[in-house]
């Protein structure tokens, strides 16, 4: 049976996706980050907020306050993009800065009570997307797929 016969589809009409690049993990998650990027992406928008919103207020939460540069290597945002990311945190008062004891030239951030409750809410927001992206795993196969990923990107990501 064809793949096209199985989701009752006639094959001029099923897409042509040839096995080969089925079967290259390479492509699969490069087709599975498109669709998760999308579904995180309008997701976090219908509750006014970005992904590196998130990025921001839960590294500030799980590892305390930083520079700019700190946080910027805790999350991964390039340095010249997060001053606009914090400007918008600062401006809805998710964050506070202060100018460093140690060195007035530049600013501590740290997460507000206001951020504190907009990242659990930011959570939930998550925790259904999630669900939505992994809908055809199991809790288990959920897990055990997070583990797998977690274990390629380590080992790709050893300096």
């Amino acid at each position: 049976m064809t793949r096209a016969e199985a989701a009752g589809l006639p094959d001029d009409v099923a897409p042509k996706t040839p096995d080969r690049l089925r079967r290259r993990a390479s492509r699969l998650l490069s087709q599975l980050t498109m669709q998760s990027d999308r579904l995180i992406t309008e997701g976090l928008a219908q509750v006014d907020a970005r992904k590196w919103h998130y990025a921001v207020l839960a590294s500030l939460q799980e590892h305390g306050s930083g520079s700019q540069a700190t946080l910027s290597r805790r999350s991964g945002i390039y340095r010249s993009d997060m001053v606009g990311v914090l400007n918008e945190l600062a401006e809805r008062d998710l964050v506070e800065r202060a100018p460093d004891p140690d060195d007035r030239r530049r600013n501590i951030i740290t997460i507000s009570a206001r951020g504190r409750r907009h990242l659990r809410r930011l959570d939930k927001v998550l925790d259904d997307l999630h669900d939505e992206l992994l809908a055809p795993l199991s809790p288990a196969e959920r897990d055990q797929f997070v583990q797998l990923l977690t274990r390629l990107l380590d080992h790709h990501t050893r300096t």
